[in-house]
Parts: structure tokens; sequence; C-alpha cells
């Protein structure tokens, strides 16, 4: 459950579940089997929520006899664990969320291991990859050291860890082996990446580094912080041909008096200028970005002056949610909650039917042109794709009609745009 950073702990538990003569299935619609292991978020409470009803849900299959055993792991044990035990007894054991390999010493091999039994003291490099083969999520840290007001995150995950440029390469290596011809490079916070190390940023020789991996075609850059910026990374964005023209950067809001208060470390001049960089270093770039609304103190003046900077910078891609107090972070220890739940919800519906009609506009003026497009999946009488200015999942898809031409998953093809909506773009495979 949750965020494409516990995706990669699941894959990777599954991939030493089955060293160990298990067989697995990711995320089951339904609860059955011997074992049941559930991996949850704990961002916000709608999160909490989801998970904690998710839990309750495969107890109960435990309790009618579908389930022999219910294991727990992820953010919301690592934060809550002993209420958790208490309240919900039933689970057979809480883990955390960098213990939950233990669960393997705990259980022992299958009855029939297939590989022979392997411990967790082994370590682990390849996972079971539950994307389509053709792209893989690879974290490259763990953790954040940046300590918004708002955000419960270090709280759950500790001061950031940057993984080590070789243990990344050999993954990323591997996975290229495996057919692998798309990355998203995740962590809390990209930008922040080898400053625990010796001081200083590194995710731009890293992203260099990657780029050489033959068989890699396409690498897109998740979640960087607007403070103290790497510009050193946009000069690789633009000179590598296989680094997607693509960046997801969370900036929040744009009012000195939210930002100050959300404990950003950045101002709306600087932000400005920083997307202006951005935009002139790296020209055509795809910018995503997440804005919060609704936070502690946020005046209608505050929330104006957002709507005005969503209409000036004109975000390819953009994702909202309303502030939603978190025990322990300091705007719920030193703030009132003081905007009322109707405010939040109308400025977030406000918020979002702006960025529908500017994405309108944007994926329209695609209309006519020829982009290269990656094919995920077929979906009725549509195979469904992306180009590079979109992330799976998250950003608008390419629709191009079944009948017109069979299409491999996996693979390339020049696509002319014929038809947009606010979201998605239709196309049909260009004629050589």
């Amino acid at each position: 459950m949750g965020c494409s950073k516990n995706l990669v702990d699941s894959e990777q538990l599954m991939r030493l579940f089955e060293k160990n003569g298990y067989s697995c299935e990711h995320d089951s619609k339904r609860p059955h089997g011997e074992i049941a292991v559930i991996n949850t978020c704990g961002f916000i409470e709608s999160a909490k929520e989801e998970s904690i009803n998710t839990i309750l849900e495969f107890v109960n299959a435990k309790k009618e006899g579908r389930i022999r055993k219910v294991y727990v792991m992820g953010c919301l044990s690592q934060r809550y664990k002993k209420e958790l035990e208490d309240s919900i007894p039933e689970v057979d054991k809480f883990y955390g969320k960098f213990n939950y390999r233990e669960l393997l010493d705990d259980l022992g091999p299958a009855d029939r291991p297939a590989e022979g039994f392997t411990s967790v003291r082994n370590g682990l490099t390849m996972r079971h990859l539950t994307t389509p083969s053709h792209y893989a999520y690879v974290k490259i840290a763990e953790g954040c050291d940046r300590h918004c007001a708002y955000c419960a995150i270090p709280l759950m995950t500790g001061p950031f860890v940057s993984r080590p440029v070789d243990d990344i390469l050999s993954e990323v290596r591997e996975l290229a082996a495996n057919g692998v011809k798309e990355l998203q490079v995740i962590a809390q916070e990209l930008t922040y990446y080898g400053i625990d190390i010796d001081g200083k940023p590194h995710i731009a020789e890293l992203i260099d580094k990657m780029s050489e991996v033959e068989g890699i075609e396409w690498i897109r850059l998740h979640y960087a912080y607007p403070n103290q910026f790497p510009m050193d990374l946009l000069d690789v964005i633009r000179e590598k041909k296989n680094v997607c023209n693509y960046l997801d950067i969370a900036l929040q809001h744009i009012s000195d008096n939210v930002l100050s208060r959300m404990h950003r470390h950045v101002t709306a001049k600087e932000t400005r200028e920083l997307i202006s960089e951005i935009r002139r270093r790296v020209p055509g770039i795809t910018l995503r970005t997440t804005l919060l609304v609704g936070f502690p103190g946020e005046t209608e003046e505050d929330f104006r002056e957002l709507l005005d900077f969503v209409r000036e910078e004109r975000f390819e891609r953009m994702g909202a949610f309303a502030y939603s107090e978190e025990e322990g972070t300091y705007s719920a220890m030193h703030y009132k909650d003081d905007v009322p739940a109707e405010v939040k919800r109308r400025r977030l519906d406000e918020l979002m039917a702006l960025q529908e009609e500017i994405s309108a506009e944007v994926e329209a003026e695609k209309v006519g042109k020829v982009l290269k497009v990656i094919i995920d999946r077929r979906e009725g009488d549509y195979y469904v794709g992306r180009t590079e200015a979109s992330s799976p999942e998250v950003d608008p898809e390419v629709l191009i009609p079944v009948k017109e031409k069979r299409l491999m998953k996996g693979h390339f093809y020049d696509v002319l745009i014929k038809n947009s909506d606010e979201y998605d773009l239709y196309g049909s495979v260009a004629k050589k």
C-alpha cells in the first residue's frame, strides 16, 4: 500500500520469499492463501485508514479460515507498532519499515525450497517486479532530512541515507539485463542524494552514470526539492538522450506566509526563479508538482496567490491534496488546524478544476505531432502507452485503437496524435 518506495520493498520481499520456496501473489483482490503480508502506508490520515481497514479485512479472513497467518510491515507499523499490537492482536506479528526481512528468518523456508534457504543476512540484489516487465522503480535513498512542518515521513523513515553508487548501478544493470527499458528513479528527496556521504549533492553524477547502462532507454526523475536545487542535474537531463525531459518537483505552495510556516526554506521569488531556470536550461521539459491547500494559517489571499501562480506557470502535470494534521509533526504541535474542512475541500476543488483546464490546453498542443510512445498494456479496444512526458499511473496516457495495428507491450512506436481531452491523447502509429 502507499507509494512506489513501498512497492520496491514489497518486490524485494517477494523475491526473498520465492528464493525460499514460496509462491507469491502481489496485490491480491481477495484474502486467500496460507500467508498474507500487508505493507502499510502511514503518510496521511486517509492512507492510514485504508491500511487499517485492509488489515481488518485480512484479519477477518483469518478468523473465517481463508488465511492461516497475517503479517504487517511498513510505515504504519513502523510508527504505531505498540498501538497496533494492542488494538489488533489477531495479527501474527508486526514489522517496521526496515526490519521486515526478519520475517523470512521467523518463518524459515517452505517445505520444498526452490533454491535453498536464503537468510536475510545474505542480502538481496534482485526483486520480483510487479510492474510491467519493461519498467521498474529504482530507489536510490531512504529517509529525509528536510523536516517540513506538516510531514510525518521523517518520523517513520528516519534520516536520509544514500545507497552506494555501485549498489544502484549493479541493480540497474541487472534490471536492464532482464528487459527493463525504463527507470523511475525515486527517493523521499532525490536532490539530497550524496549529501549524507560527503556534504555534496551527487544526483547529477549518479544519473549520468545510470544513463550509460546499455538497454536503458528512458530515465525519469521523481521527488526533487526546490531548496538548494543542484543545477548540474539540469545539464544531465538536457544532454543525455535517455534521461527524460521530465522532473517531479514538489513545491507545495507559493505564498511566502505559507512557505515560511511550512518550513520549506524557500521563498516565492526563489521558487519562480528556479522554475524559470529549469525551463530555460531544459527547453520543453515537463514539470510535475504537488501542492498543498488548507495548511494552518493559509488565508484566502494566500490561496488566491497560489491560483495565480498555477495560472502563470502552467504546470504540465500537477497533483494536490488538502492538509491533514499528523501527530508528532511540527505543525500539529505548534499550529491550530484553523482552516475548516469545507474550505479545504472548496480550495482543493477549485485548484484542481483550474489544473484540468490547463492540462486540456497542454495536451491539445500535441495534436498533429508525432511522439515516441511506449506501450504499457491493452485495455478494451485500445493499446495504452505513454510519452516521455508521462510517468506510469499518475500522468496522461496515449490511446491507440487495437483494430489499426498489432502492437507489442514494452515496445516503442512513433505515434501521430490525432485528438486529446483533459488528460489523455489519442493517436495512430505513424506511417514510415
